[in-house]
């Protein structure tokens, strides 16, 4: 059983880092919050995959900030 605890010390020190690694990608996550402030706006309409390619910045972002080995597109979902 000793060998569960060290995975768990594993795993919280994971955890802990995540707000400073995501913390990287603020110049995606703010270009994504433009667009769909934009698009939300009076007069604006959001509409699906209007911001597709600012999420997209994210969320490679977001795996490669989180998940060193996530970098190939079969790790970020893509067939």
């Amino acid at each position: 059983m000793s060998g569960n605890g060290a995975v768990w010390g594993r795993v919280r020190s994971r955890l802990r880092a995540f707000p400073e690694r995501l913390a990287a990608c603020g110049a995606e996550a703010a270009a994504y919050g433009r667009c769909v402030q934009a698009s939300t706006a009076p007069g604006g309409r959001l509409t699906k995959d209007l911001c597709a390619r600012e999420f997209e910045a994210l969320r490679s972002c977001f795996a490669a900030a989180t998940c060193p080995f996530c970098r190939t597109p079969r790790h970020l979902g893509a067939a």
